[in-house]
């Protein structure tokens, strides 16, 4: 029932051997293990499925001599597991989680909420991590989470998780009072924004790899909404911040700019903030949306009026 080649010792990596999913017998016995789970505790609303442990010793006992189809029927027999587990427990949310190694795919996606894509929560990291899985996978099956990881401010955490499906990995026991004000500000903005953030196009301004500063924007589909992240990196002193065009949106209409998720006791800088400007303005001339402070960032709610 496990990976393993004839001639070699088990291999307890991590204390943990590969069971062999080429193997129907080992698919129901997976299966099986989320039926009494489920069945004990029906009440379990949030299931992580997690993989860290690599494939060592890759020999099917199953396959015997068809061992170069070992990879391609060991998946097929993952997602057979997932199928049934969707099938029977269609309510129960799931997220596919990776340590780093890339371990989310089109096919497995069918089957989650939500997927991890790196145990790396340093915001700083995340940046360039989050911003690489926009060119394939969408911002509403992203798990990007507030922690403790890294030195940045609660603010630049904050608003780097928005940019896709935001949660919460943080003793909250540990924050200040404006931390946790600021928290529970940022949780309701983000259910106003969410809408556009999952569901809108998605326009990559300014990249990571060009610039030190990511700036990227979601725009509804009617083009009425959106909404801006912009991250400042590592910023040199002085280093001229260009002005940003936008794009998407409807060049006719009027749009209202407002920076949110301000920390309390703050207020925006930018001069844009507060006005009424055209779509074709903010494509063609853009606006003001990074400071010179490195790891610094500011949320835009774009509205039309």
């Amino acid at each position: 029932w496990i990976l393993k080649l004839p001639n070699r010792q088990e291999d307890y990596s991590r204390n943990q051997l590969v069971l062999d999913l080429a193997n129907p017998k080992v698919q129901d016995f997976v299966f099986g293990v989320i039926e009494k789970l489920m069945t004990a505790y029906p009440k379990i609303a949030y299931m992580k499925w997690d993989c860290n442990r690599m494939m060592t010793n890759a020999y099917s006992p199953y396959l015997k001599e068809n061992q170069s189809q070992l990879y391609i029927d060991y998946v097929r027999g993952l997602y057979k597991v997932f199928e049934k587990v969707k099938t029977k427990y269609p309510a129960l949310d799931m997220m596919l989680c990776s340590g780093g190694g890339g371990r989310v795919d089109y096919q497995a996606m069918k089957y989650f909420t939500e997927y991890w894509p790196s145990d790396m929560t340093d915001a700083y990291e995340r940046v360039f991590i989050q911003w690489g899985y926009t060119f394939f996978y969408p911002a509403n099956a992203s798990c990007n989470h507030v922690t403790s990881a890294g030195k940045q401010s609660l603010k630049f955490r904050t608003d780097v998780a928005m940019m896709g499906k935001m949660g919460y990995d943080i003793p909250v026991g540990k924050m200040t009072d404006k931390e946790l004000q600021f928290s529970r500000d940022a949780v309701k903005l983000y259910k106003q924004l969410s809408e556009t953030i999952w569901f809108g196009d998605l326009y990559r301004l300014v990249s990571p790899y060009e610039e030190e500063r990511a700036v990227l924007m979601y725009v509804s589909k009617d083009k009425s909404k959106a909404t801006l992240f912009s991250y400042v990196l590592n910023m040199r002193y002085e280093h001229p911040v260009n002005r940003v065009r936008l794009q998407g949106l409807e060049p006719t209409k009027k749009y209202r700019v407002k920076e949110v998720n301000l920390f309390p006791g703050t207020t925006s800088a930018f001069a844009e903030n507060g006005k009424l400007l055209s779509g074709e303005f903010l494509m063609k001339a853009g606006m003001s949306v990074s400071s010179h402070e490195p790891l610094s960032s500011a949320v835009f709610e774009i509205t039309s009026e």
